[in-house]
């Protein structure tokens, strides 16, 4: 049952939903059309659902900041992979920082359950 999975698993795949969900929402144009909005919406869910499953264990603000970071992270890289968009010096050093926040509390926080 997806409600016991273990929390932070629950969050990584909250994460790749959620990851999925926004990097499609420039193909539903405005959510014309039928097959990315059902991802879109499909993703979202999914993701809000096993984010509340993550936060029956993990700080909500934890939780959220680790999803959040992540995302930022994977959508940038995704928008450029996929979508060619350019970022700019600043961009990837408040990307970096991004990152590097999330890695901090994944590593060193006695927030979560290591």
């Amino acid at each position: 049952m997806i409600s016991a999975l273990p929390p932070m698993l629950a969050l990584f795949m909250a994460i790749v939903c959620e990851v999925i969900a926004t990097s499609m929402l420039p193909k539903t144009q405005q959510f014309t059309q039928l097959v990315p909005t059902l991802i879109v919406l499909t993703g979202y869910g999914a993701a809000f659902f096993l984010l509340s499953v993550t936060v029956k264990v993990v700080p909500i603000g934890v939780a959220y900041a680790i999803w959040c970071g992540a995302g930022i992270v994977l959508v940038a890289l995704i928008s450029w992979l996929w979508y060619g968009q350019k970022l700019d010096l600043f961009a990837l050093l408040g990307i970096a920082m991004i990152l590097a926040g999330t890695l901090i509390i994944n590593v060193f926080s006695k927030s979560l359950a290591h």
